[in-house]
C-alpha cells in the first residue's frame, strides 16, 4: 500500500467523520419543533429522521457536484496537494461543528465545511485558487447569497403560514387543533429530514469525490461512485440517530415557545425551501433555513422571541466561514510543512485530541432525550432557569404516556 493511498484512506475516513458530525449537529433542523411540541417522542424522532436522511441521500447528486466543482479550481491543483487541501478543510469543518455543538448553537455544518475548504485553498493556492464567481455560480452566488437569503425567505414564509393557520383555526376546538397539527408535524418533520438528506449528505459526497480526483482514482467528469453515495448516506444517518440533543434543546425551547401549529408551519416552510435548493444544486444551510422558519413562527403568532439567543446564533453564523477557514489554513500549513504521511497524522492527532477535550467538557452538563425539553442555559455549565413542571407527554392522538 502506497503512502498516497494511505493518505487517501485517512481523508475518506475524516470525510465520513464530518458527515457523522453533520448528522447529529443538524438533527435539530428536522425534529426540534416536533420534540418540543410533543408530536414525537425524542428517540422516535431521531430514529425517523435518521431513516429519512438515509433515503434522501440517494435522491440526487446535484449538490455534490456543486461542492466538488464549485469551490476549488480543479485545473490549478491536483494530486497530493489537492488531497491535503481537502483534508485540512474537513478538519476545520469538524472542529467548528463540535465547538458549536458544545455551546448548543445551531450553526451551519455546510458553511463550516466550505469555510475549511476555502481557508485551506487560500493557504495553498492564494486568492485565485477559489472559485469566487463564474458562469456556474461560484462561492459568492452559490454559498454566500443563499446564506443571506434563505433565513429571511424561510422566516417570511413561516410567519405568513403561522398567521394564516391561527387565523383559520381561531374558532375551532383548541384540543382538536393541537391534535391535528401534531399529526401534521410528523409528516412535515419527515419531509424536512428527507430534504436534509438530499442536501447535506451530498456535501460530503462532493468532498470525497474531490479526494478521489486528487488521487487519480476518478476524473473530474466521472459520475460519483455508488459506494461514496452509500457510505455518506449511512454516516449521516448514524450521526442523526445519535441525536444532537444540545442543539435540539436550543432550537426547540431556546428561541420561541412553540405550539404544534407553529411547528407545522416552520417545518413545511423549511422543507419547501431546502428541496427547492437541492433541485437547483444550491448547497443551502439547512440550519439557517430552519432557524429562520422557527423565528418566523414567533413573529407570525405574535409570541415572545428570545432575541438574545438569536443574537448568539447570528454571531456564530458570521464566524463560521472565517473561523473554520482559519482552522483549515492552519491544518494545511501543518500537514504541508511537516510533509507526507507524518504531516497528515499530526493533524489527525490534533483533531482527535481537541475532539476528546470538547467531549469531556460536554459531560459536565449532559443533555439527553430525558432533559432535552428543559430550558436551555445560556452557555455550557450555566444553571438552567427554573421552569414550571412539565405536563405529561401526550401522543398526537392525545393519549397520556
Amino acid at each position: 500500500m502506497t503512502v498516497e493511498l494511505l493518505i487517501l484512506l485517512v481523508v475518506i475516513v475524516t470525510a465520513l467523520a464530518f458527515d457523522f458530525t453533520n448528522g447529529f449537529h443538524d438533527t435539530a433542523n428536522a425534529m426540534a419543533t416536533s420534540i418540543a411540541t410533543g408530536a414525537l417522542r425524542p428517540k422516535i424522532a431521531v430514529a425517523l429522521s435518521a431513516v429519512l436522511n438515509l433515503v434522501g441521500a440517494f435522491l440526487s447528486v446535484a449538490v455534490a457536484a456543486t461542492v466538488a466543482e464549485g469551490i476549488v479550481r480543479l485545473d490549478a491543483v491536483s494530486g497530493h496537494e489537492l488531497l491535503i487541501i481537502v483534508y485540512a478543510g474537513l478538519v476545520g469543518g469538524i472542529l467548528w461543528n463540535l465547538l458549536t455543538w458544545l455551546f448548543g448553537l445551531p450553526s451551519s455544518s455546510s458553511h463550516a465545511l466550505f469555510g475549511g475548504l476555502i481557508g485551506a485553498t487560500l493557504a495553498s493556492l492564494g486568492w485565485s485558487g477559489v472559485v469566487w464567481n463564474g458562469a456556474g455560480g461560484g462561492v459568492l452566488y452559490k454559498i454566500i447569497l443563499p446564506a443571506l437569503l434563505s433565513p429571511v425567505i424561510a422566516g417570511m414564509v413561516s410567519a405568513l403560514g403561522t398567521w394564516s393557520v391561527y387565523r383559520i383555526t381561531r374558532g375551532a376546538d383548541p384540543g382538536k387543533v393541537t391534535t391535528g397539527f401534531r399529526w401534521g408535524q410528523i409528516g412535515s418533520a419527515s419531509l424536512v429530514s428527507l430534504a436534509h438528506g438530499t442536501n447535506d449528505a451530498q456535501k460530503t459526497m462532493g468532498v470525497i469525490f474531490l479526494a478521489l480526483v486528487a488521487h487519480g482514482t476518478v476524473t473530474a467528469d466521472t459520475q460519483i461512485p455508488i459506494w461514496v453515495i452509500a457510505a455518506c448516506a449511512f454516516a449521516i444517518a448514524a450521526g442523526t440517530y445519535l441525536g444532537g440533543w444540545r442543539i435540539i434543546r436550543t432550537l426547540g425551547k431556546g428561541l420561541v415557545e412553540i405550539e404544534s401549529p407553529q411547528g407545522f408551519s416552520a417545518e413545511s416552510a423549511s422543507a419547501a425551501i431546502i428541496l427547492t435548493s437541492a433541485n437547483f444544486g444550491l448547497p443551502l444551510s439547512t440550519t439557517q433555513t430552519t432557524t429562520g422558519a422557527i423565528l418566523g413562527t414567533g413573529l407570525g403568532r405574535g409570541a415572545e422571541v428570545r432575541w438574545a439567543v438569536m443574537g448568539r446564533m447570528a454571531v456564530a453564523w458570521l464566524l463560521t466561514l472565517p473561523a473554520a477557514g482559519i482552522v483549515g489554513a492552519v491544518c494545511w500549513s501543518l500537514a504541508h510543512y511537516i510533509g507526507g504521511l507524518a504531516g497528515v497524522l499530526v493533524v489527525f492527532a490534533l483533531l482527535a485530541g481537541l475532539a476528546g477535550l470538547m467531549y469531556r467538557r460536554s459531560l459536565r452538563d449532559q443533555v439527553s432525550s430525558h432533559n432535552v425539553n428543559d430550558p436551555a442555559p445560556p452557555s455550557p455549565g450555566a444553571t438552567p432557569a427554573p421552569s414550571e413542571p412539565r405536563a405529561a407527554y401526550r401522543t398526537p392522538a392525545g393519549e397520556e404516556a
